[in-house]
Order: C-alpha cells, then structure tokens, then sequence
C-alpha cells in the first residue's frame, strides 16, 4: 500500500514536471500552423495570378460588323486596293462564322506591254474583282497591350479558314482561304482589326491555267451588337 503510495507520488511530481514544457510547445505549435496557413494561402494566391484570367471583352453570342480596306496583291495580276465588308457571328468566346464580300481591281503590267505589242485586249483594263467568301474564325490566343504607355486594351489572336468564289476576267471558280488575324478591343463595342489571308484558286491568263496565292492583307474597324458585353 505504502508503495502503491509513494508511486503515485513520484507519478504526479513528473507530470507536473512536464506540464510546463507542454505549455511551452503548445505556443510553438499554433505558431508553426498559423505560418503553414499564411504560406498555403500566398501559394493559391499565386496559382490564381498565374491562371487563365477571364476575358473583360466578350463576344459571345453578339453580331460583329466590319469594314475594311487594304491591299490585293496577286499571282498573275499588279497588286492593287482591296475594299471589304465583313458579317460575323460568334457562336463562343473562341469560335466565330463570318461571311464576307470584296471588292478590287485587276490589272497585270506584264499583260499590258504583250497587249502593247501584239494589239490585241487581254485583260480589260481596271477589270472588277468580286470576291465572296465565308470563315470560320478560331481565337486561340488573348491577351492586353498598353499603347505608349496609356490605358490597356485587350486583343484577340484568331486563325481563319474558309473558301467562295472569285469573280473576274480570269477566273470564275472556287476559292480556298486561310489566314490569321489580330482585334484589338476599345471599350465594350468597338475594336480595331488586322487581317492576312491566303487566297488560294485557279487563274487562267494568255491561255495558261494556274493555280495561285492571292494575298489580302487589311486594316479595319469593328462593332459589335449588342453595344455592352
């Protein structure tokens, strides 16, 4: 009994011994929590920062209207002014159908020193070119710029595929176009627009037949309906 005693004794003298040290580590520990909590917090901070942002410009669903102008710069013709209207509709924020119509005119040096030559009218001169044309625009790329230091804006960068018809003295057949383009967007309905399209058909000038890359590269401007996102 006598030691029963005492062993209860020396028992409680140790916890007490130890209560202090607990109290000691107790801190200790809240602490190291309290720190691993603050790093896990900055480290999903930065993998939001790092992830994809939302576009501030959206374009689903709304109608776009384009004009353009700019340069048709042929295989077998002079390059000359290419004026163009444009319709799109985007289906998402990423795939857009556009439908096309423009308008320039053919002429061809080489052409006119043999007609010079020979006497004899080839290609009409200042020939209308009509181009009809339907795209599907995909964006695969977007971002921001700021412009010479001012305020930011947001762009898109797209690639375009589609084909129609070309319609001159030359040729009256199928065109396959393909391309890319840049919009840079101002505010909630407006944007600026960059085009390059290789315009892919067969020609046929002094009783040659050819296949032949007809560049369209065109600078235009944007709106978009309904006029907020």
């Amino acid at each position: 009994m006598k030691r029963a005693f005492l062993r209860h004794i020396a028992l409680s003298a140790v916890l007490l011994g130890l209560l202090p040290i607990a109290q000691m580590a107790a801190p200790d520990r809240a602490e190291a929590q309290c720190i691993d909590e603050a790093i896990r917090d900055e480290l999903n901070a930065r993998r939001r920062y790092r992830g994809v942002q939302e576009r501030l410009f959206q374009k689903a669903g709304r109608h776009e209207l384009s004009v353009m102008g700019g340069v048709y710069s042929a295989d077998l013709l002079s390059s000359s002014y290419l004026l163009q209207g444009a319709y799109t509709f985007h289906v998402t924020e990423e795939l857009g159908l556009e439908a096309a119509f423009a308008w320039s005119q053919a002429d061809s040096k080489i052409v006119r020193i043999i007609e010079n030559a020979t006497g004899v009218e080839l290609i009409r001169e200042a020939a209308d070119v009509f181009i009809y044309q339907a795209h599907i625009l995909w964006s695969i790329a977007y971002g921001k710029v700021r412009w010479f230091g001012s305020s930011i804006s947001r762009f898109d960068f797209y690639l375009s595929l589609g084909g129609g018809i070309t319609d001159n003295q030359t040729a009256r057949g199928l065109t396959f176009s393909g391309g890319i383009g840049f919009k840079f967007f101002a505010g909630e309905w407006f944007a600026f627009r960059i085009d390059v399209r290789d315009q892919v058909l067969q020609q046929e000038v002094l009783g040659e037949s050819t296949i032949t890359n007809n560049i369209a590269a065109t600078l235009g401007l944007s709106v978009f309906i309904p006029w907020w996102n």
